[in-house]
């Protein structure tokens, strides 16, 4: 199983609490800037009875924190030949994306090789987190930011007997670090009465 790397979302930035807005807000996470989507509802048959107001939508600091917490993230990729594959990875969600382990010759970094565009699903499908996005092989983060990755997968998989130091992403011997980018969300925890979606 494929493990990943983060740490966990800052508070928003004064004027953005509630991390819905109709334009771009942001957040800081650890002295960075990191933006937060747009949110409205999902167009859905009306049967669904998704409700016509933003009443009682979530906000984005709300699924974050279950993007933070996960302990198991189901990722969607599409192989060369259009069929799509399904794998559970190990991660932790930093800096509004996730970092997870992925050697380069496994099936899903080699899909993601020919096509990056992937889809994220924690595992609750009663209170659902769906996020689009793109992930690609990660830049050696440095002992800064690796040091943030490795505290947070002690934190999460130390149990498991996952314990990475924060070099374990540098030099030639480095595991292999990708991002998981999002660009498009859909959450919901009490269906339909807050499901939302969100546009990054």
């Amino acid at each position: 199983m494929s493990r990943g790397a983060g740490l966990a979302r800052a508070p928003p930035l004064p004027g953005d609490a509630a991390g819905r807005t109709g334009t771009l807000g942001a957040h800081r996470a650890r002295g960075r800037i990191v933006s937060q989507p747009r949110s409205d509802r999902p167009e859905m048959p009306e049967g669904y009875g998704v409700p016509e107001t933003d009443d009682g939508m979530l906000t984005w600091a709300a699924v974050e924190e279950r993007l933070v917490e996960s302990l198991q993230y189901w990722m969607a990729t599409t192989r060369p030949d259009g069929r799509p594959h399904v794998v559970p990875r190990w991660g932790v969600w930093v800096d509004g994306g996730l970092y997870y382990d992925g050697a380069p010759t496994t099936r899903h970094v080699r899909n993601l090789a020919g096509r990056s565009d992937c889809v994220l699903h924690l595992e609750d499908g009663w209170q659902a987190v769906i996020v689009e996005g793109t992930a690609s092989p990660a830049d050696p983060p440095g002992l800064e930011l690796g040091g943030r990755i490795s505290a947070e997968m002690r934190r999460k998989y130390g149990e498991r007997g996952y314990e990475p130091e924060p070099d374990a992403w540098e030099g030639e011997a480095a595991g292999g670090l990708v991002r998981f980018s999002p660009t498009k969300a859909m959450a919901w925890f009490d269906f339909p009465g807050d499901v939302t979606r969100f546009r990054f």
